[in-house]
């Protein structure tokens, strides 16, 4: 099998494959980036993707050409991984998260194909683009994500809530003012209700749409460990 790999190199080849992925990255990136930029559930490294998954399926199965069981075989893979995906999509509270792990899914599941083709070196490359997309294009869809949109077209609206003594209202409002600054979370309406007799919840709507729940969860636990703070959570909720 060994050498049946090495034999299976072909220079001329890869080149054709880097620049099938090339294209593929490149333009699931146009696509993903304007998806990104309008907050929608499929965004940009998804869009990469699933890009550069197709690509590598079809690339392989050019190379595979004649060789009918073994295109027979790849086929099944493909269908078989988009279920394998679709388990790892969850739904709540408004979001829908996993669409990224499940287009991982189904890049990784090409990049295997390749492999058990003896194509290694398509393997490799398809390897290094998966990555590229899951890394390199991370810190740009944090960016894009606490960029302000259209609110018209936002499909979620995500909100903090602080519960705080009504005698510390001022100092609960700078805190978590400072807070959301501190992470570059800009904030499109900011209300203080009455709650109860001797409390008051503070309500601040972010102008960001896709944001980092993780770095949410610890500045609300952040506020909910002052001692005037009796509560301190985030929610996401759809609009259409």
């Amino acid at each position: 099998m060994t050498l049946q790999a090495i034999e299976n190199i072909n220079l001329a080849s890869l080149a054709d494959t880097t620049l099938s992925l090339a294209a593929a990255f490149i333009l699931g990136s146009l696509i993903g980036f304007e998806r990104q930029y309008r907050q929608r559930t499929a965004g940009l490294r998804t869009n990469v993707l699933v890009a550069v998954g197709a690509a590598i399926f079809v690339d392989m199965a050019n190379r595979l050409n004649g060789h009918q069981g073994a295109i027979s075989v790849v086929s099944y893979v493909v269908s078989g991984v988009g279920f394998l995906g679709a388990g790892v999509i969850m739904r709540e509270e408004g979001n829908v998260r996993g669409l990224n792990t499940a287009a991982t899914l189904w890049g990784s599941a090409a990049v295997g194909a390749c492999a058990g083709a003896d194509m290694l070196l398509e393997a490799i490359l398809g390897a290094v683009f998966v990555l590229a997309s899951n890394t390199l294009l991370r810190p740009v869809v944090n960016r894009i994500n606490k960029q302000p949109i259209d609110t018209t077209a936002v499909e979620v609206t995500n909100t903090v809530y602080v519960i705080a003594e009504r005698d510390h209202q001022k100092e609960a409002l700078r805190l978590v003012e400072a807070a959301l600054e501190s992470a570059e979370y800009s904030t499109r309406d900011l209300v203080v209700h009455a709650f109860g007799d001797d409390a008051v919840e503070i309500e601040v709507v972010l102008l960001a749409t896709g944001v980092d729940g993780d770095e949410l969860d610890r500045i609300t636990r952040q506020l909910a460990e002052q001692p005037f703070v009796s509560q301190a959570f985030w929610s996401p909720s759809t609009t259409e």
